[in-house]
């Protein structure tokens, strides 16, 4: 046998011994409906992101809103209102209060904003709520930024934990 017939012979033992060999079944998932985009938005397709025990999932992204309405009231902008559709998840043996208030958006000039307060309420945004082990809740951020200024990043911030409970430091989320 020569050197080809050898290097032919080993091909097929390999092929044969990897062919055979189990795969770990597939885990089981959820099937969930895909729902449109609001007109005004565009769907992000990020990476989940992990900050303690808390999963965050960005799925949306409007800019540039000069002004939202309310069931009671208009509410114009100082600059532009962006607004972030934010999926959090309970990673955690236990359930953490969760403060939607407490999250951040960077801009492209490395300005730092919080959560527009007037704008979560009149919209009707959840503001601190338990979240529990497994748990998976939906709902908008809403920040003012200055005119000019491009959202870069949301700096989130899950909730304490049994080992970090100040939680300080956030997960930076870019969003490009």
């Amino acid at each position: 046998m020569g050197i080809v017939g050898a290097l032919a012979t080993a091909a097929l033992l390999l092929a044969g011994c990897s062919a055979g060999q189990d795969q770990p079944p597939a885990k089981p998932v959820y099937d969930l409906p895909a729902r449109e985009v609001r007109p005004d938005e565009t769907a992000l397709h990020l990476p989940p992101a992990l900050n303690g025990e808390t999963e965050f999932s960005l799925i949306g992204l409007a800019a540039g809103l000069h002004s939202l309405t309310g069931s009671h009231t208009e509410f114009e902008a100082k600059g532009q209102f962006v607004r972030l559709r934010l999926v959090v998840t309970g990673k955690g043996v236990s359930g953490i209060l969760f403060d939607t208030r407490r999250q951040q958006l960077v801009t492209d000039s490395g300005a730092v904003i919080a959560v527009d307060n007037q704008a979560m309420t009149i919209k009707r945004q959840p503001d601190k709520f338990e979240l529990g082990r497994g748990v998976r809740v939906e709902f908008d951020l809403y920040f003012d930024l200055p005119k000019e200024a491009k959202p870069a990043v949301l700096r989130a911030f899950g909730g304490p934990t049994l080992t970090d409970m100040k939680n300080l430091k956030g997960t930076d989320i870019k969003l490009a």
